[in-house]
């Protein structure tokens, strides 16, 4: 049973953490990687080369989104609940967005809005283990303790047949990186992560693709020459280690050698209009990046929406103490509503729609009654500290997702909640729910599939679910 959760106004909540445990690659140490070493490049290696293959993008909004404020208005409630902002109406008769959404509601005919999600672990620790992982502890823990959704795929493609595709298999592109990760699978089937702002003109993904064929030839002869002193103790050699030592060198190399790599990262390939069409920030490129990595065969691609274009801390944890909360959804929602429309839009154009799931979440919704605290700080979307100001806090009883694309039948809502947008009250779905309709996209058998974890116990990858109908293709 979920229970309610009584946020505390009077905690300043620092959000999400923003620590980053980012994959490096070195080409000068590559060659005398040791074996943990090399298992960390697992991220990187080929993993199923058939192009029809189903690929997820999961948009994440650290912090959580408030739902009223966006895709559940609720324009009849009372002004301590329902905000500033008026409602519009939608490409889907009867459907209304925030006024803060134009372009989704344009196209909202190829978005459903799943409004009746609800779980019980209000922290930021907690919830975005629950909704990546499924783990049902509410306590704020500094380190899953059961994989992430991203990572298990990872995990199960890797047992596929050998794939061609010189691509990883799991990319995240400025990723969810704070509560979540393979826990017990290692960190083998981490991410291969790109750090940094793909709008900068000097961006560029490291330790892809290298142009210089001397470094190739160099590397290679390094290669060479470490096989051939690995000879000599293979017969001592009673774990296989050394072949598994080879096998991941194998797939790091191709990474760094094969030109296609550099290619599917390049952004500058893309026409100025479509670039522009995703907007000319770090969000839009991301979202663009994703788009192109997917098109090449890529599985799994998740990227954060982070940083400077949220307001003065970062995220969307929109806490009085934090942000002015009108004032920050009022600042970063031309850039996510640019972003996220583009992307839903050319996925259809492009033929994609069918075989790429789009998914746009954060760890839990907002508090539906408004609240004022003073500021801690001045900036972007903050007062002066000291300058009370509205925000809204953590809420886990009702918050929305967007599901768009993986050959839906798109425009419309799930679920409902209540007047006042405290509590999901139809079609309540939960984190199983969530984690089974990613996997039956995917192609993976959720229900009977479990994995070994530290003390040798089968896990289930969905504890308890199901996946929603409408979000099935």
């Amino acid at each position: 049973m979920t229970h309610p959760f009584n946020a505390s106004s009077n905690l300043h909540c620092p959000g999400p953490d923003t620590r980053r445990g980012f994959m490096k690659m070195g080409l000068a140490g590559f060659a005398t990687l040791s074996l943990p070493g090399l298992l960390r490049l697992r991220a990187a290696s080929p993993a199923a080369a058939d192009s029809n293959k189903t690929a997820v993008i999961m948009i994440w909004k650290p912090g959580g989104c408030s739902h009223i404020d966006t895709y559940d208005p609720k324009p009849d409630a009372t002004s301590e609940y329902r905000g500033p902002f008026g409602t519009i109406s939608t490409a889907v008769p009867g459907m209304r967005f925030s006024e803060l959404l134009p372009m989704q509601a344009k196209i909202a005919d190829k978005i459903t809005v799943l409004r009746s999600m609800r779980h019980g672990s209000p922290g930021h620790p907690a919830g975005t283990m629950r909704m990546l992982s499924g783990d049902p502890d509410t306590r704020d823990k500094t380190k899953p303790s059961l994989p992430d959704w991203m990572s298990v795929t990872n995990y199960l493609r890797s047992h596929d047949a050998v794939r061609t595709n010189p691509l990883p298999a799991y990319v995240g592109i400025s990723p969810p990186t704070s509560y979540n990760g393979p826990a017990y699978l290692g960190e083998a089937y981490s991410p291969f992560s790109v750090t940094g702002d793909p709008n900068n003109p000097k961006f560029e993904v490291p330790n892809i693709g290298l142009s210089n064929p001397n470094e190739v030839k160099h590397l290679s002869r390094r290669a060479s020459l470490r096989q051939n002193l690995d000879t000599l103790e293979r017969a001592f050699d009673q774990a296989g280690e050394l072949e598994a030592l080879d096998e991941f060198e194998t797939q790091a190399m191709t990474l760094l050698t094969n030109p296609k790599t550099r290619e599917a990262f390049d952004l500058s390939r893309e026409e100025d209009r479509t670039r522009d069409r995703y907007g000319r920030n770090s969000w839009g490129q991301q979202l663009l990046m994703a788009r192109r990595l997917v098109e090449a065969g890529v599985e799994v691609l998740t990227t954060s929406l982070r940083g400077p274009l949220c307001g003065r801390v970062s995220n969307w944890d929109d806490h009085a103490v934090n942000h002015h909360v009108f004032d920050a959804l009022r600042f970063r929602s031309r850039a996510y509503d640019q972003a996220v429309s583009a992307l839903i839009e050319d996925i259809h154009e492009r033929g994609l729609d069918k075989r790429v799931l789009v998914v746009a979440t954060g760890e839990f919704g907002r508090t539906p009654k408004i609240n004022y605290q003073p500021s801690t700080g001045a900036g972007n979307a903050s007062a002066p500290a000291g300058t009370k100001q509205p925000g809204r806090d953590h809420w886990v009883r009702a918050f929305s997702n967007v599901w768009a694309g993986g050959g839906i039948d798109a425009g419309g809502f799930i679920g409902t909640t209540d007047k006042r947008g405290e509590d999901s009250i139809e079609r309540i779905c939960r984190e199983g729910d969530f984690l089974a309709t990613i996997y039956q996209h995917l192609g993976v058998d959720w229900a009977n599939t479990t994995i070994r974890d530290f003390n040798g116990r089968p896990t289930p990858i969905v504890e308890r679910g199901k996946p929603i109908p409408e979000l099935i293709g």
